[in-house]
């Protein structure tokens, strides 16, 4: 938190290569400030931290309308084309404390396609990489972020009708994270009406979490 007409929250998106992570952080900040592109490798090799400006219209604190700023860090996939599974979980762990040890994470956005299945063995690297850097508590600090709705879209699904036809272990990983989740369209999430329902999103579960931070420490 800055001043009291002022909120900022901390965030870091998770997932595996090409998955659309720093493609999401951009469209939460309203920026380009990520490097996002096809490629047959993995793109991002280190951590980076991007910010938003000041957001107005979407949250009144005591009677007031407040400001919103949002942090995104943006990560290496996991697991990545160039660097091990260690070195990406220690360079992410760092930047964690780095960028967010003072004043605490907010939520982990654990990036995963809408226009593919998910299968058992492709979420359990991530996830267990999400519960080794957040602790126990991970399930009540992640948010499952679908990309690419707009493909799933054009297939003919709606919300309703994918979750129906979701994988067991898909809807068993929703399910673990009491069903916080967020589909997002590539082409459009970018646009500010867009972007503002998915930031309304992510404020109602940090809101729901009584505002709560993971890995804060006090050098006090």
């Amino acid at each position: 938190m800055a001043e009291s007409h002022e909120m900022t929250i901390n965030l870091v998106v998770l997932g595996k290569t090409q998955t659309g992570k720093s493609a999401a952080g951009n469209s939460l900040l309203g920026s380009s400030d990520f490097e996002s592109r096809l490629s047959p490798s993995s793109v991002t090799t280190r951590c980076s931290l991007g910010r938003s400006g000041r957001i107005l219209g979407l949250i009144r604190r005591n009677g007031c309308e407040s400001a919103l700023r949002v942090r995104v860090l943006d990560t290496p996939s996991y697991p990545h084309s160039a660097l091990s599974k260690e070195q990406v979980r220690d360079t992410v762990r760092a930047a964690l404390a780095q960028h967010f040890g003072k004043e605490g994470l907010h939520l982990a956005l654990l990036v995963l396609r809408a226009d593919l299945p998910l299968c058992p063995d492709e979420s359990n690297d991530t996830v267990q990489l999400i519960q080794v850097l957040l602790g126990p508590t991970w399930k009540d600090f992640t948010v499952v972020l679908l990309t690419h709705a707009d493909k799933a879209e054009e297939a003919g699904y709606n919300e309703e009708t994918y979750l129906h036809s979701a994988s067991s272990t898909l809807l068993s990983l929703l399910s673990s994270v009491q069903h916080k989740y967020i589909f997002v369209d590539n082409h459009n999430s970018i646009i500010k009406e867009e972007r503002n329902i998915v930031l309304r999103k992510l404020l109602n579960f940090v809101r729901k979490n009584n505002y709560q931070v993971l890995l804060k420490h006090s050098k006090e």
